[in-house]
């Protein structure tokens, strides 16, 4: 017999009882999918001289250009990037001692 049926053979009270439980569920499933995390995306462009550029990862080529130089990422406490488009060159400082440069 399938799962209706034997719910409603069980009794009008068993079956009222099924349709809430079923309802709650529903809702609680909903409520779920609406708590999902939006995966954020963010995107920097810097216009200048009729030419872009994305820069959005400039944070990460400086602390990749650090970390290749020998010292861990997570002892950067500290950044500090300065743009100048005219050269292509994003220049930064890192924990107010190390500075260096990534091309945009």
């Amino acid at each position: 017999m399938p799962r209706k049926k034997a719910v409603e053979a069980a009794g009008p009270a068993q079956a009222e009882t099924a349709k809430k439980a079923s309802s709650i569920l529903k809702k609680a499933a909903a409520k779920k999918e609406a708590e999902k995390p939006v995966e954020r995306v963010e995107e920097i462009y810097l216009q200048a001289g009729g030419t872009e550029w994305n820069i959005s990862a400039c944070k990460d080529r400086a602390v990749a250009a650090y970390v290749a130089e020998g010292h861990r990422a997570s002892s950067v406490k500290k950044l500090v990037i300065y743009l100048k488009p005219e050269e292509g060159k994003a220049y930064y400082v890192i924990n107010d001692s190390v500075n260096g440069s990534v091309d945009l």
